[in-house]
């Protein structure tokens, strides 16, 4: 499961995709300084995009942690979207790819290999998220999963739900379903590489 992505665009790329959706970006704590990381990790701070109250065409970029400590003190970086409607505390995720891990090819290989998912001629997609406000952590997010679409399913029984572009306002509407937006992208949509 997705315990690792991308993101190598700067925050002027991004405002101009939403804008190309009729979306505006505000930013309520100031406009992020986003370095290109290849790897954002569990507990990492990522942006995520989420409303403004009262605004529906307009949204607020801000950096929050991944993941929220579970139950069990185990992080809870992903969550299964499966017969949920998620009425409040969507976001979108930003990434430009995103990392699965297999077991290794060479049987001598100690490390397991990591395969690069991008969006095919899309510099940047969303992931479906929540995020909470959480005690001794503060705001964070989570990734929602599904079950693997054609691109996925030979590397993983799991993915997270990447929404296609014409859905992004509708996710951050809690008035439009959940459930009649996760959905598997069409096959071949993804672009897939071994990277380690």
């Amino acid at each position: 499961m997705c315990n690792d992505y991308r993101l190598m665009v700067d925050v002027a790329s991004i405002v101009e995709d939403f804008a190309d959706l009729k979306i505006k970006v505000r930013f309520g704590e100031g406009a992020p300084n986003l370095e290109p990381r290849e790897d954002i990790k569990i507990t990492d701070v990522g942006p995520i995009v989420r409303t403004l109250d009262g605004a529906p065409d307009e949204v607020e970029l801000v950096q929050r942690r991944w993941s929220w400590p579970g139950p069990n003190k185990r992080p809870v970086y992903n969550f299964r979207s499966e017969g949920r409607e998620f009425n409040s505390n969507r976001c979108l995720i930003i990434a430009d790819g995103f990392y699965e891990f297999t077991e290794p090819k060479d049987p001598k290989k100690k490390r397991k290999d990591k395969w690069l998912f991008t969006k095919k001629d899309e510099p940047i997609f969303c992931i479906a998220g929540i995020w909470r406000e959480m005690p001794g952590v503060g705001q964070a997010f989570t990734m929602l999963t599904m079950e693997p679409g054609p691109d996925i399913a030979p590397y993983h029984d799991r993915q997270i739900v990447i929404l296609e572009r014409c859905a992004w306002a509708d996710w951050l509407d809690p008035t439009v379903s959940a459930k009649s937006l996760i959905r598997p992208l069409p096959i071949r949509t993804l672009s897939v590489e071994q990277v380690g």
